[in-house]
């Protein structure tokens, strides 16, 4: 085997390799001697079929097998002596006049040329950890916010009572409706006795606020404009009346926090429900906390870490991200206009994001395998698990679904791994803790750097959020 390196640009890499006829013909050789006693042919007894006639017969496919095999022992010792690790898997040519040379090949009449192209990846020098300083904010759980929590739990399973007179804000209406488009119905537009609390935004914006002042058995006509991004492409943007009949109006009760309330929630006494409150709104608070710690730490690891990412792995990256910002912009029907952006300049943001995820992906990756930080089986089966719960009732199919899909579990490791690099970091790091208030915790980062984002209008700041914290 010939090997001659033709390109070292950046982390891109080219060599001609060239099999020999001979080499190929000797593995075909020693192949076919190796099917001698395994087939049956006419006029021949097992083990006796001349190597000559056995080359006739199957030479073709057994040299194209050995071609195979070859070139993909030829790549394996390029990657291994000069020590690559690859980004990719390698890209190989043949000689534009591809079909009669490759004939030629396996007819045993000529040597193996061809070209193989690899990407690899970069070596990264990593920092001294310890000496990463930063800032946790941390939001002390109060009795208000315990409190409020408990409010919104019994105000979604508020009782109501029958009322007399007209509907306001708040009551609960049951009603039957049809609506038409253009004075056609349409699907989805009909219902019976839905029950609906006005003012609480279920239903199309401006259908609940007409709702306002009838009494029950009283019908009417609503009118109202489905938003351009609603769901149903069909009726986005459309005009619609509704013929609305109110069959019931009913008040909410009062709420009182007492053991009668815990109890009709299934909890011994308010205490007790005040204790799980609390705790279900710590956790929420760590993981807030967690969150902006993290991306702070992120900030820090591509601060700190600047190096070529593989072109292939960026332009990958970035196809995900760019098909998402225009499924997303296509769905609120806006134009990269509408977003106070062009095309281009979007496409360059969002290339320098799939930039940065590709690197801290490499940085997060290279500590993990430096530090032997691995991702035990226990914890993908209970992820999975955990995943499958999410499916009342199709839990068996979802557990099926991982269970031949290896692409799948990779997804599902991917986050435990990066959460495990993360918790080790932040061990190292310097971390100090820094009293916020509640608005503080759970404000967006945008937010809390007032407003200061090159991402361009609600889609971009959203994606650009994700993006980082990926």
């Amino acid at each position: 085997m010939q090997v001659k390196e033709t390109l070292s640009e950046g982390l891109k890499r080219e060599f001609k390799v060239v099999l020999p006829k001979a080499e190929l013909d000797e593995l075909a050789s020693t192949k076919l001697a190796g099917l001698k006693d395994r087939v049956n042919l006419h006029g021949f007894r097992p083990g006796k079929v001349p190597l000559p006639h056995l080359k006739r017969v199957y030479g073709k496919a057994v040299m194209g097998e050995v071609i195979e095999q070859a070139i993909a022992d030829a790549n394996t010792k390029i990657v291994n002596d000069g020590g690559y690790r690859l980004a990719m898997e390698p890209k190989i040519t043949f000689p534009s006049e591809q079909p009669s040379v490759i004939n030629e090949v396996i007819e045993g009449k000529s040597d193996l040329a061809y070209t193989v192209a690899i990407e690899i990846l970069p070596k990264i020098e990593l920092v001294n950890f310890k000496n990463i300083k930063l800032e946790k904010p941390v939001a002390p759980v109060g009795d208000v916010e315990v409190d409020d929590a408990i409010k919104r739990i019994t105000e979604a399973n508020r009782s109501f009572s029958t009322k007399e007179g007209n509907a306001k804000e708040g009551d609960r209406v049951a009603i039957s409706f049809k609506g038409k488009i253009g004075g056609e119905p349409f699907e989805g537009g009909e219902g019976e006795d839905v029950p609906v609390v006005l003012g609480s935004g279920r239903l199309i914006p401006g259908f609940e606020d007409q709702l306002i002042g009838y009494s029950a058995g009283q019908s009417g006509t609503v009118k109202v404009k489905f938003p351009d991004d609603y769901a149903a492409e069909r009726v986005a943007g459309r005009d619609a009346k509704f013929e609305v009949t109110v069959r019931a109006v009913e008040a909410p009760d009062a709420i009182v926090l007492d053991d009668k309330l815990a109890n009709s929630l299934g909890v011994e006494s308010l205490e007790k429900l005040k204790q799980q409150v609390r705790e279900r709104v710590s956790h929420e608070h760590f993981f807030a906390s967690r969150q902006k710690v993290k991306r702070k730490l992120l900030d820090q690891l591509d601060k700190l870490h600047k190096f070529e990412a593989p072109p292939s792995l960026v332009e990958q990256e970035f196809q995900g991200i760019w098909q998402s910002i225009e499924k997303d912009m296509e769905k609120r029907r806006v134009s990269f206009k509408d977003e106070d952006t062009t095309e281009e300049e979007a496409r360059e943001e969002y290339r320098g994001i799939a930039d940065r995820r590709v690197r801290l992906g490499l940085v997060l990756a290279e500590i993990g395998e430096r530090n032997k930080i691995q991702v035990t089986n226990d914890e993908i089966t209970r992820a999975i698990h955990d995943q499958a719960r999410q499916f009342p009732g199709r839990e068996q199919q979802i557990l099926e679904y991982y269970k031949q899909n290896s692409m799948a579990v990779a997804e599902i490791r991917s986050p435990i791994f990066e959460d495990k690099v993360i918790d080790f970091l932040l061990e190292l790091a310097e971390v100090s803790e820094k009293p916020v208030s509640k608005e503080q915790l759970f404000a967006d980062d945008e937010e809390e750097d007032e407003g200061k984002t090159s991402a361009k209008g609600k889609g971009g700041k959203n994606k650009k959020k994700s993006a980082k914290e990926a």
